[in-house]
């Protein structure tokens, strides 16, 4: 198990434990969107906090399975970073979603790390989509298809309680989670020090295409008969390398000397 998978199990693991002890604890850290502009600290103390032994032992056992890797690809840092932006976005489409779909009640606490465990499945699915992941042991699934299989759940349970119908698990709080992932996910991979050198090498060449069409234009205007004997015999070697291999193939020196003529 990795640092920071094993810290965060350890935390949550804690709080919980903590949380049944002190039941004040527990109020004081959960959740509540009506409340939130008065308890901003909830929108990240909520994903610590659990409402029952299943649950906490469920969203550990995830994390447990697939943190280490994604903490191994990612790094802590990065990991970190996409464990929590999951669960502060979940955290926040909570707050929202009451004011966007009154069927929701803004008074429902809001409580587990269901939202930040979500992002790490989507970040393993990202990186990892075909490995097969065993719904009970029994049933192999591609994690791509775990996913969106997941999001299809969510949509339902969220049709479903905007019909009217009661439900115990925030599914809102899960889609916020894949979309805190996701929006990370791609931030860093257009942002990330592999990403800017690819988009420099990329400016450089094309850079230098354009530069190596400026440069054939000028020197396809040089007048071979202008030219003393000895260039003339150095330019024909030049252009008939030119043709059969290249302008790649020349050297600096080649160049120079093709320039120096064409800028007469």
């Amino acid at each position: 198990m990795t640092p920071w998978v094993a810290r965060l199990i350890y935390a949550n693991v804690a709080m919980f434990i903590l949380s049944m002890a002190v039941p004040l604890l527990g109020a004081a850290f959960t959740l509540v969107p009506a409340y939130a502009l008065y308890r901003p600290w909830t929108v990240g103390t909520y994903m610590f906090i659990h409402g029952g032994l299943v649950h906490v032992l469920f969203n550990m056992l995830v994390l447990f399975f697939f943190g280490p890797r994604l903490e191994d690809r990612l790094g802590s840092r990065n990991f970190l970073w996409l464990y929590f932006l999951s669960g502060l976005v979940a955290g926040a489409v909570s707050v929202i979603t009451p004011y966007l779909l009154p069927a929701f009640s803004p008074r429902v606490g809001v409580v587990g790390a269901s939202g930040a465990i979500y992002g790490v499945m989507l970040g393993f699915a990202r990186y990892w989509p075909r490995d097969r992941i065993f719904i009970w042991g029994i049933i192999p699934v591609e994690a791509r298809w775990m996913v969106a299989g997941m999001t299809l759940y969510a949509l339902y349970g969220i049709a479903m309680e905007a019909g009217g119908a009661a439900q115990s698990i925030a599914h809102h709080a899960h889609l916020g989670g894949f979309l805190g992932a996701f929006l990370y996910l791609k931030w860093r991979e257009t942002n990330s020090a592999a990403a800017k050198f690819k988009a420099s090498a990329e400016g450089a060449r094309r850079k230098g295409w354009r530069q190596d069409r400026e440069a054939l234009e000028r020197w396809a205007k040089i007048d071979r008969e202008e030219l003393h004997e000895v260039n003339r015999e150095a330019y024909d070697r030049i252009a008939t390398k030119l043709e059969a291999e290249g302008i790649g193939s020349l050297s600096d020196r080649e160049r120079a000397f093709l320039d120096r003529f064409s800028t007469r």
